[in-house]
């Protein structure tokens, strides 16, 4: 499959937008506001969240949580005995939860020379529920830094459910490192965990770059790798990690990548996770992961020396395939290919594939889920609110 060339058709505003990261990031002198970015709520468990925010200076932050049923609390020290400081980043693992709980949080932010402070404001947002009777979600993919298709994106999905998930290419490239905190915890300057937590999916582009290495330095997952899975009411949700799009010795990474190894891994995980009660007996079962697992013309040969690049991982299904079959995967949803798609489930392959749109805002789409005792239900919707593709799943116990 030959490039795609979405860097050339990006709308105006997104170029604009990441030529603007670079100036808005130099700005960090004296007069600089200390807190740069909304508190970011990720990673959502059943016991709490994670919350990571920007900085412009050395500072120290702390959480302050409050439930719905008058209980509180405050979060200020991580695994190590430091009170959470940084001179970019702060991230504050918050736990001790209740399942299910409504909660508000904020973050408190000093600056180390003692001179600012900031308060953040309160915002709501819901553990995990792994015992709850249904399950509300939203899913986005292949941004690209594009600020008018995020902008419409964040205007168009219903504040609340249990998460959204960003599933994979946030960027075009990390080729320079002052596009990472506005990319991933400000996109176009939108506060995207306004009422519910996010989840972060890599995709191929993420890890394209030389910061794209410190992209884990500001993304949270619940597990602390970029594979993990979760139970949300009566879906059972399983997230991966397709590497690239080439081959680990392709010349265009320049030796910094290692993606057939995590490949090999996440294979023995799946086989230890979908064992788990929880999963083995879940009503439904998803994947999420950027790059699909199928696709409508599966061709041998890519052309890697002439251009071309996986439009499916068949490096990810070689190594997962067996597993997802044998946990009655019901759908693998996915992006990367900038063409909406279905693919409905075979004897061969029987996990249907459902692919989002691209970035532009005449191709993006966004998915809205929910999963309850009758169905587990998508329906993929474009920018003026059309649904495009839906699909509907009957639970499997």
């Amino acid at each position: 499959m030959k490039r795609r060339g979405f860097m050339g058709t990006l709308t105006g505003g997104t170029m604009a937008g990441a030529a603007g990261l670079s100036t808005a990031q130099d700005q960090t002198a004296e007069g600089s506001p200390l807190v740069k970015t909304p508190a970011v709520i990720m990673a959502p468990r059943a016991d709490g969240v994670e919350v990571v925010w920007a900085v412009s200076k050395l500072a120290r932050g702390h959480v302050e949580w409050k439930a719905a049923d008058g209980s509180r609390g405050i979060v200020g020290a991580d695994r190590f005995g430091f009170v959470p400081q940084g001179d970019e980043i702060l991230r504050v693992k918050v736990s001790g939860l209740k399942p299910g709980g409504s909660y508000e949080l904020r973050t408190i932010t000093d600056a180390a020379d003692g001179k600012d402070r900031h308060e953040s404001p309160w915002k709501k947002f819901r553990t995990l529920d792994p015992s709850a009777k249904e399950t509300k979600f939203v899913v986005w993919n292949d941004t690209h830094q594009n600020e008018a298709t995020i902008k419409q994106l964040h205007a168009s999905t219903p504040k609340g459910g249990d998460f959204l998930l960003w599933n994979g290419d946030t960027c075009n490239d990390w080729h320079q490192e002052d596009w990472l905190v506005p990319t991933l915890l400000n996109p176009a300057g939108q506060d995207i965990t306004d009422e519910r937590p996010m989840l972060l999916v890599w995709g191929n582009h993420d890890v394209r770059g030389k910061w794209a290495y410190k992209v884990p330095e500001m993304i949270a997952t619940p597990e602390g790798r970029p594979f993990y899975a979760f139970r949300s009411g009566p879906m059972a949700v399983i997230c991966l990690h397709t590497g690239e799009d080439k081959p680990d010795d392709h010349p265009s990474f320049g030796g910094r990548v290692a993606f057939e190894k995590l490949r090999k891994e996440q294979g023995e995980w799946l086989k230890e996770v979908t064992a788990r009660p929880e999963f083995r007996d879940a009503p439904y079962r998803v994947v999420f992961c950027h790059i699909p697992l199928r696709w409508t013309e599966e061709v041998p040969n890519a052309g890697y020396e002439n251009g071309g690049y996986d439009a499916f991982s068949r490096f990810s299904r070689e190594a997962w395939h067996e597993v997802l079959v044998a946990w009655k995967t019901q759908v693998v949803i996915s992006g990367h290919t900038h063409q909406n798609a279905w693919i409905p489930g075979t004897a061969e392959f029987p996990y249907a594939q459902l692919v989002g749109g691209g970035p532009q805002p005449e191709r993006a789409t966004w998915i809205e889920g929910k999963a309850d005792a009758n169905a587990l239900v998508f329906a993929m919707k474009n920018l003026k609110g059309e649904v495009v593709r839906s699909a509907e799943f009957k639970p499997l116990a």
